[in-house]
C-alpha cells in the first residue's frame, strides 16, 4: 500500500508539472513568433489547456484576467458545434456576448483527438493590436456600441479538417488597419495550439486515455481541495468595500463598484450588487470577465502554489447584476473594459484585507495606462502604435511595493523605447521613476513611473486609457494613498494641458506627451518606517531629502564632497 501511494504521488506530480509546463510551452510559442509589440513585447496573451468536456487543466502563466474566461469561450463552441467538432477544425470568437471579453481579444480553440477520440483542446487568446472600428487600436472609451469597435466574430470554424476558409479569414483581415500584423499574430496563436496538441497527444500515450483523464480528474480535484484548506483560515464573515473608476471617458463618473464577499467555511461568495449600471462608454465588461478578476484576486492573495484549473473555481459563486458596468448587454461597448478587471481586483482585495491581513497588499497602479497612436502614411496604409505602462504595486505587511511591474491580473510587460521608436513615427524623451510618488507607509508603494514622447509625423489619432486620478491607490493599517496618475500634452508650453484620464485626440507634430502611472499604496504608519530604509530610499534617489522629512520624520544631513549621508534627527512625535 505505501508503495502505490508513493508510486501514485510521484505520478501525479509529473503530470501536473506536464501540463503546466506545456501551458508554457504554448505561451513561449506565441512569444517567439508574434508579430505586434503588444504580443510580442508587452506580452498581453494566454494560453490553456482544456478536458474534452471544456474543463481548463493547465493555465500559462500569461494574463490571469484572460484565463478565468476561458470557460465560457469553451462553453460557446461547445454549444455552437458540439458533436460536429473534428479531429483538424480550429475556432475562432471574440464577441463578448457569445464566449469573449472585448473585441481585440481572439480565442483560438483547436480540439485534440488520440486514436480517433476527443482528448480535448488548446485554447489561446491574444488581444490583438486592432480589429478596426472607429478608433485605431479598437478600444478607445468613447466608443457607445459595439458595432463601432470592429469586427465581430461569433463562435466560427476558421479552419475545418484541416482546410483553412480562406474567404472567412480574407473577411477578417480586410476590417482591421494592419492586416499582415493580424494575420502574423493569429498564426503564432495556431502555431501554439499545433505545438499544444502535440503535446497532449505525447501525454496520453505516455499514460493512456484512461490513465490521461483519470489524473485529469485528480489534479482538478487536488486545486480545489487546496483553495478550501485556505479559505478555512480565513474568519468566517462577510466583508465589504467600495471603489471607483474617475469617470467614463465621456465626462461621467466617479463610477462605484461594490463588493460583499461572504466566507461560509470553505466557500466563498461575491455579490456585486450595489456596482455602477452599465455606462454609455466602453468600460463595460462581461461576466465571465469579472468573475475571472475576482479568481485572479483570491489566487494572487494565497500564491502560486495552487494549480489554476477548473477546480480552483468551484469554491467560488457571484451575484453579478445584469446591465451593469460588470455584466454590459449587447450592443453595450466593452473595448476600454480591462480598468474594470484592475479595479474588481483592487475591491476584492480591499474587502479580503481583514480575512487574509498577511496576504493582501496595499493598492497598486490600478491598472496598465496605454496609448494608441493611429497614423495614416502616405500611401493610405494605417499604422498603429501602442504603448503601455506598467506602474508599481501597494506595498505588504512585510515589504515594499514593488517598482516598474506588472499589476496582479495582468503578467504584462512595458515596452522597451526601442520597440516603441521603432516605427519612426515617436521619439521617447525620459523613462524613469518619479521621487517621492509611493505611498508612505512603515513599508512604502512602489513608485510611479513617467514617460515622456514626441510625435514625429504629421498627425496621429491618440488614444489613452488611465485612470486613478481622483481615485488614489488606497494604503492599508495606517499606509498612504500612492499619488494619481497624470496625462500632460505639451508640457511646458504656453499650450500646455492636463487631459482627462480617458481622452480621444488628434495631435499633430512636435506635441509632447506625458504619461505618469499612479503610485502604489503604503502598510503600516509611516512614523514606523526604520529610519535606515528611508536613508536608503534617499540614496537611491526614490525619496528626496525634503519627503523623508516631509512623510517620515527623518532629517538627513547629505556633506559636501563625500558620499557620506548622516541621519542628523529622527522625529517621532507626529505619530498618529
Amino acid at each position: 500500500m505505501t508503495t502505490k501511494i508513493l508510486r501514485d504521488a510521484a505520478t501525479f506530480e509529473v503530470f501536473n508539472n506536464a501540463v503546466s509546463g506545456l501551458a508554457d510551452e504554448l505561451a513561449i510559442t506565441i512569444l517567439r513568433t508574434a508579430h505586434s509589440q503588444i504580443v510580442a513585447s508587452s506580452m498581453d496573451f494566454s494560453a490553456a489547456l482544456c478536458d474534452a468536456a471544456g474543463r481548463t487543466i493547465a493555465q500559462a502563466n500569461t494574463c490571469p484576467v484572460h484565463l478565468g474566461s476561458i470557460p465560457d469561450a469553451m462553453d460557446a463552441v461547445l454549444d455552437a458545434f458540439g458533436d460536429q467538432i473534428q479531429d483538424g477544425d480550429v475556432y475562432i470568437l471574440n464577441d463578448p456576448s457569445l464566449g469573449g471579453m472585448h473585441l481585440p481579444d481572439i480565442f483560438i480553440i483547436a480540439p485534440v483527438f488520440y486514436e480517433a477520440q476527443l482528448l480535448g483542446y488548446v485554447v489561446t487568446v491574444v488581444n490583438h493590436s486592432d480589429v478596426g472600428g472607429w478608433s485605431a487600436g479598437s478600444m478607445a472609451s468613447q466608443s457607445t456600441s459595439i458595432f463601432g469597435e470592429g469586427i465581430q466574430i461569433p463562435p466560427s470554424r476558421l479552419i475545418s479538417a484541416g482546410e483553412v476558409n480562406e474567404t472567412f479569414y480574407s473577411i477578417i483581415l480586410r476590417n482591421v488597419r494592419e492586416p499582415s500584423m493580424l494575420r502574423g499574430d493569429l498564426e503564432s496563436q495556431l502555431a501554439a495550439c499545433h505545438a499544444g496538441g502535440a503535446g497532449m497527444k505525447e501525454l496520453a500515450a505516455r499514460y493512456g486515455i484512461d490513465e490521461y483523464c483519470a489524473l485529469v480528474d485528480e489534479l482538478l480535484d487536488y486545486s480545489e481541495a487546496l483553495v478550501r484548506t485556505a479559505l478555512q483560515q480565513a474568519p468566517d464573515g462577510t466583508y465589504k468595500f467600495e471603489d471607483q473608476i474617475d469617470e467614463d471617458g465621456l465626462g461621467s463618473g466617479p463610477i462605484p463598484f461594490k463588493v460583499e464577499i461572504t466566507i461560509a467555511g470553505t466557500d466563498i461568495h461575491f455579490d456585486f450588487t450595489g456596482s455602477s449600471p452599465q455606462v454609455a462608454s466602453a468600460l463595460n465588461a462581461t461576466s465571465s470577465f469579472t468573475r475571472s478578476a475576482s479568481y485572479a484576486s483570491l489566487q494572487g492573495a494565497l500564491g502560486s502554489n495552487v494549480p489554476a484549473n477548473s477546480g480552483f473555481y468551484r469554491p467560488f459563486t457571484f451575484t453579478i447584476p445584469d446591465a451593469s458596468i460588470l455584466n454590459g448587454q449587447r450592443p453595450a461597448a466593452r473595448g476600454a473594459r480591462g480598468l474594470v478587471a484592475y479595479r474588481i481586483i483592487d475591491l476584492v482585495l480591499g474587502a479580503l484585507a481583514p480575512a487574509l491581513p498577511d496576504h493582501v497588499p496595499a493598492a497598486g497602479d490600478g491598472g496598465p495606462g496605454s496609448i494608441a497612436l493611429g497614423i495614416t502614411e502616405a500611401d493610405g496604409s494605417q499604422v498603429v502604435v501602442w504603448d503601455f505602462m506598467m506602474g508599481s504595486w501597494g506595498a505588504t505587511r512585510s515589504g515594499d511595493g514593488n517598482d516598474g511591474i506588472s499589476p496582479l491580473g495582468a503578467n504584462m510587460a512595458n515596452i522597451p523605447v526601442e520597440e516603441v521608436e521603432s516605427s519612426g513615427h515617436v521619439r521617447i524623451d525620459g523613462y524613469g521613476f518619479v521621487p517621492d510618488s509611493a505611498g508612505a507607509g512603515k513599508y512604502r508603494g512602489g513608485l510611479s513611473l513617467v514617460r515622456d514622447m514626441t510625435l514625429l509625423c504629421a498627425e496621429a489619432t491618440m488614444q489613452i486609457r488611465s485612470d486613478r486620478r481622483t481615485s488614489r491607490p488606497y494604503g492599508l493599517h495606517g499606509g498612504c494613498e500612492g499619488t494619481p496618475s497624470m496625462n500632460l500634452l505639451n508640457r511646458d508650453t504656453e499650450r500646455e494641458k492636463i487631459l482627462d484620464t480617458k481622452p480621444f485626440l488628434v495631435i499633430e507634430e512636435g506635441t509632447t506627451h506625458r504619461h505618469i502611472t499612479a503610485a502604489g499604496g503604503g502598510y503600516g504608519r509611516p512614523y514606523d518606517r526604520d529610519p535606515e530604509l528611508v536613508l536608503e530610499d534617499v540614496l537611491e534617489g526614490k525619496v528626496t531629502v525634503e519627503g523623508a522629512l516631509r512623510d517620515y520624520g527623518v532629517a538627513i544631513e547629505m556633506q559636501k564632497g563625500t558620499s557620506k549621508v548622516l541621519i542628523a534627527e529622527t522625529n517621532r512625535a507626529r505619530q498618529t
